[in-house]
């Protein structure tokens, strides 16, 4: 393996370079068998890969660096076993071009090519994931199989596989199954259409989804008439009654069809999963199809960012929240976080029945809160302040480990003194990362908006320079600005972590 990997460390690939009309030599370099890709070869082997699978990342992104072996480990394996799939990487803090012309905004993003023509990669980070996705992209949907030996052989070694049984291949059942083979990226399909050559087949005229785990095999028992339905029957049967979150998961976990959540923070170091799972896992089953349990080792350093992000300490425990992926995140605390198998069936049963109340996450308010020129505002006192109706008030939704936030700071604390003597206007600031607003979602940090005077005036998000002199203009105008490009100046790698950093809540989750 390695003498392979180190004799591929440079590869020459044959290029069709079609403005020259002659075949030309595009030197590559192969790192672990992923293609490096340039602004100088990139159109090369796009043009001469029928199918290509990019992945733009930048050095300093820790998703990016957790998806490295295993990105490499697929490439090898497509490599070894002579597959026409190949895998290349694009750094896009250095080709900076590249990854604006295909649009990426954050850190890993895939783009599988297929035949020059991309579209977005939508499978998971691991090497079976990443292998599983690309052959069946580029290849047909559904393996064609024609007796008993070759649909265990399938179904072997897989974490999930689904068959489908149908004779008649223009019913309109079959018809819906070959649509979702094609659609559903996450699981192999497999086709059985040739009664004749099984002795006695169990299953007609549906299909089976098989898995190794739990109950092995679960047969969908209703008419074929609804692609949402069944996606959301593979959705619900293809992951344990429980399931982990780490890397490889969450995006099984969060991407699917089933939008509520029940997060379980325990320790392994404490011996909660042992303690509590078998208790829960009835309920799981009870509430399957319409929430998803997750657990979460809270020992892990990676998830501390998750216990922030509900307000949680380290303390706290075991405990459990519930939360809503629909437009924004809404999150539920239960009155009491005990996970008794009786108090857990309590929560989710009125969470599912729209009984619990969502939960806001607010700092206690300072007493010092209005004694420096920005004032510091909390969930507690925002409405108060910010939409007073005699006062003009800016701002800063930041968070604490911000590089931005940390940057705009003391020229946000002279924006502060340079209207201290102004009884209409109001400087504030707010860590949106602990005080949360059920009317106002923020997306970015900083985020500085403007709430003018009135009886319902609108709020205005600044988007000018984060200059001093902008800054105070934006006020005197009363919120009127000119478009501005010094947002896009910071763009690049700085820009670029700072984003990914906004995002990291969302993503672990």
């Amino acid at each position: 393996m390695i003498l392979q990997v180190a004799f591929a460390a440079f590869l020459l690939v044959n290029s069709a370079i079609a403005d020259a009309g002659t075949q030309e030599q595009v030197a590559v370099e192969s790192d672990e068998g992923v293609l490096v890709l340039t602004k100088d070869n990139f159109q090369s082997i796009v043009s001469s890969s029928e199918y290509l699978l990019v992945k733009f990342y930048a050095p300093w992104c820790g998703h990016c660096k957790q998806l490295a072996p295993e990105y490499a480990n697929a490439a090898q394996h497509l490599a070894q076993n002579e597959l026409s799939v190949k895998l290349g990487k694009v750094d896009a803090t250095i080709e900076s071009d590249l990854a604006e012309q295909f649009g990426i905004r954050g850190y890993p993003t895939l783009k599988f090519f297929k035949n020059g023509k991309p579209i977005d990669y939508s499978g998971g980070r691991t090497k079976d994931e990443i292998i599983q996705w690309v052959l069946k992209k580029s290849g047909p949907a559904s393996k064609v199989l024609q007796s008993e030996e070759e649909v265990l052989s399938f179904i072997e070694g897989k974490n999930v596989a689904i068959v489908g049984y149908f004779e008649n291949l223009e019913s309109d059942a079959a018809k819906l199954f070959s649509e979702l083979a094609d659609s559903v990226d996450d699981h192999p399909f497999g086709l059985v259409s040739d009664y004749s050559k099984f002795s006695n087949l169990e299953y007609k005229d549906t299909f089976v989804l098989y898995k190794d785990f739990d109950e092995k095999k679960v047969p969908y028992d209703k008419d074929i008439v609804s692609a949402e339905e069944i996606k959301t029957f593979i959705f619900v049967h293809s992951l344990p009654p429980i399931i982990e979150f780490n890397p490889e998961t969450a995006q099984k976990i969060f991407g699917g069809q089933i939008k509520s959540h029940l997060l379980l923070f325990l320790s392994k170091k404490e011996g909660h999963f042992e303690k509590f799972i078998d208790e829960i896992k009835p309920v799981a089953l009870d509430f399957r199809g319409k929430i998803v349990f997750v657990t979460i080792n809270a020992d892990e350093e990676e998830h501390q960012r998750i216990l922030e992000f509900f307000g949680m300490k380290k303390n706290e425990v075991p405990s459990m929240r519930a939360i809503k992926l629909e437009d924004d995140m809404t999150k539920f605390k239960p009155e009491s976080p005990e996970l008794t198998g009786e108090n857990v069936r309590k929560f989710v049963s009125d969470f599912v029945q729209g009984k619990v109340k969502q939960h806001l996450l607010s700092e206690e308010l300072p007493e010092d809160w209005n004694k420096t020129p920005v004032w510091t505002l909390t969930a507690t006192n925002f409405d108060s302040v910010a939409l007073d109706s005699t006062k003009n008030v800016l701002v800063e939704f930041y968070a604490p480990w911000c590089g931005h936030c940390k940057q705009l700071a003391p020229i946000f604390d002279k924006v502060g003194e340079y209207f201290a003597d102004k009884e209409d206007i109001v400087i504030a600031k707010m860590d949106a990362t602990v005080n949360e607003l059920e009317h106002t979602k923020i997306s970015s940090f900083p985020t500085l908006t403007y709430y003018p005077k009135g009886d319902s005036p609108k709020a205005i998000e600044y988007n000018g320079d984060r200059t001093l002199e902008a800054i105070i203009k934006f006020i005197e105008a009363d919120g009127k600005q000119e478009n501005s490009s010094s947002t896009t100046s910071e763009e690049g790698e700085e820009e670029e972590e700072e984003e990914v950093e906004r995002e990291k809540p969302k993503d672990e989750l």
